[in-house]
């Protein structure tokens, strides 16, 4: 790991020279706990072209020379796919006021140094930037005795809350992917944190 760093955000079709090396970093960083997922290259290429299509969408890659070790993502609600939408839609939310927050991912080296909440404050600031009233994401639902939770695991509510983000129960989605020991995909429940913004 070297000591230099660099943080550079990118927005539409300009990511598209960095779909692999993001997708390899997803892949990496959510076959973890909670999430196990066992993914491949070609779906991650899939997935993130919806950022390719937003032009309002943010990446923000971070690179330690010429590899990309962290990375965390936004857009438009109205840019996203539809089981990202309905929770909102069916709770009567407009989804024009709203910018979602993808992943927010480093690898193991590079945590625990403040990243995290750089990743945030880049992304509020495009989301108020578009406008938006809103500010949410999403996190798996894993019950405290699950069998694979590694030993003194403390999952990232806390850190969330003091961000100024809240746990909103009601809305929920279900997005399918293969786990880890799993003989095929299955159906997660994951639930919507949000963070309200006054006018600007």
């Amino acid at each position: 790991m070297s000591s230099h760093l660099e943080l550079t955000g990118f927005h539409g079709s300009a990511l598209e020279p960095h779909l692999d090396a993001l997708g390899r970093l997803r892949i990496a960083v959510f076959r973890e706990y909670p999430y196990l997922y066992e993914g491949t290259l070609e779906y991650e290429r899939d997935y993130l072209q919806t950022y390719c299509r937003s032009e309002r969408s943010l990446v923000v890659l971070m690179f330690d020379g010429a590899e990309v070790v962290g990375a965390t993502t936004c857009l438009p609600m109205t840019d996203e796919g539809p089981e990202f939408q309905e929770p909102f839609i069916n709770a009567g939310r407009d989804l024009a006021t709203i910018c979602y927050f993808g992943e927010s991912i480093l690898l193991p080296p590079y945590r625990g140094r403040g990243i995290g909440k750089e990743f945030f404050r880049r992304r509020e600031e495009h989301a108020r930037r578009l406008g938006a009233r809103v500010t949410t994401f999403c996190a798996v639902d894993r019950p405290p005795d699950h069998p694979r939770r590694p030993p003194g695991y403390e999952p990232l509510d806390a850190m969330w809350t003091k961000q100024g983000y809240a746990k909103h129960s009601d809305l929920k989605a279900t997005f399918v992917w293969k786990e880890i020991g799993e003989p095929a995909e299955s159906p997660k429940t994951l639930t919507f944190w949000l963070k309200e913004w006054p006018p600007a």
